[in-house]
């Protein structure tokens, strides 16, 4: 395998691989597809760094740097010795090793990380610590070793933006790919009812805005043997953005989630084309301009709130979206299918169960209402 010819596998919860192969394709990534946890692609380390710039969908982004065959510890740590290390890694960046074993006759992780650990530090001279951001995984499956260094760091959900959150926040990759479920690519407006720290509205905004989802924060990346700064910084300077004449709004019971969202908004240098205000789903009404979406991750039972109240609840989302929002779609991400019922809107089939919380969601949406 060569720089430019790297196996690069782009992490994301599991459910949303078809979404983020379609976001991955639309972004122009080579060979995207879509495997069980993520979406494998091909590129060099540019590509590497693209993704962890653009990609709004993906968690992480991991570079598989190569492998070998190894039956026991001892064969683990003489070959481990022999990989190329400072291809890739450098000698004065600290690093941690996780390791998984699947199916094969070395079966204790913390022991094949430890040998991993020591053939670094002794033939590469790294420091190895526990709480370092570079992070190196080592899978054993089937007694194939394989090699994968983590390029992302912190996750990609944390853009750097949403310092004031409340209760069970949904995350920005989440957000990202059901807005790209429900087909919002930017061109019309979103609404969310109960907006909580503003994430919907405010990743539509951006999306909107052509803003690059990674353009302030750092990555594990630049700590790399392979990392070139001024290409780096020419690359954040040349990602798009866009003007736009649209605006988002969000609203929300609670005073204090909506000085969060204004806060995060502007953080997120999206100020001037979101809306936030305190208002009651009973007070709920289309904003001036064209139809759009609202999107709205609302209480449910097993997360806040009391499930039983939460039926009359969903029950006037949807009165009010049925008799007010003619034209506009409609979004709504649930752990209960009952509750999305409830709201008496023409779903389609749901999608499938994603991992949120703790629990599991999907999004319920409706082509545009009549």
């Amino acid at each position: 395998m060569t720089d430019r010819d790297l196996d690069i596998f782009l992490v994301v919860q599991p459910g949303l691989e078809p979404v983020l192969c379609d976001e991955a394709r639309s972004l122009g990534f080579a060979d995207a597809r879509a495997l069980p946890g993520g979406v494998s692609i091909r590129g060099d380390w540019a590509a590497v760094w693209r993704a962890n710039l653009m990609l709004r969908g993906a968690t992480r982004v991991l570079v598989r740097l190569g492998g070998f065959r190894a039956m026991h510890l001892a064969q683990l740590d003489k070959r481990a010795r022999k990989f190329d290390w400072g291809a890739v890694l450098r000698p004065d960046v600290p690093l941690r090793v996780e390791a998984t074993c699947r199916k094969s006759r070395i079966y204790h992780a913390g022991a094949a990380a430890q040998r991993v650990e020591r053939a670094i530090a002794e033939e590469l001279g790294a420091p190895v610590d526990s709480q370092a951001a570079l992070c190196l995984k080592v899978r054993i499956e089937d007694d194939l070793c394989t090699f994968s260094i983590d390029s992302t760091g912190a996750s990609l959900h944390k853009r750097g933006h949403k310092v004031a959150v409340g209760k069970a926040p949904m995350r920005e990759t989440l957000a990202a790919l059901f807005l790209r479920q429900c087909g919002y690519d930017g061109r019309f407006p979103v609404l969310d009812p109960m907006c909580g720290s503003g994430t919907f509205t405010i990743e539509a905004a951006e999306i909107a805005a052509g803003l690059a989802p990674g353009r302030t924060r750092s990555f594990a990346f630049e700590h790399l043997a392979s990392f070139d700064d001024r290409a780096w910084q020419a690359m954040r300077a040349a990602a798009p953005s866009a003007a736009t004449a649209l605006r988002f709004h969000g609203y929300d019971r609670d005073a204090g989630a909506i000085t969060n969202s204004r806060a995060n908004a502007d953080r997120a240098g999206v100020s001037e084309i979101t809306r936030f205000a305190v208002q009651p789903v009973s007070d709920l009404s289309p904003p001036e301009g064209p139809p759009g979406l609202v999107i709205v991750n609302p209480p449910y039972g097993g997360r806040i709130g009391n499930r039983k109240l939460l039926f009359a609840l969903h029950g006037s989302l949807g009165k009010v979206l049925r008799d007010r929002f003619g034209g506009w779609r409609v979004g709504i991400v649930t752990n209960e299918g009952g509750l999305a019922k409830a709201t008496g809107l023409p779903f389609l089939p749901p999608g499938p169960p994603v991992p949120h919380g703790g629990l599991k969601v999907r999004l319920y949406r409706t082509d545009p209402l009549a």
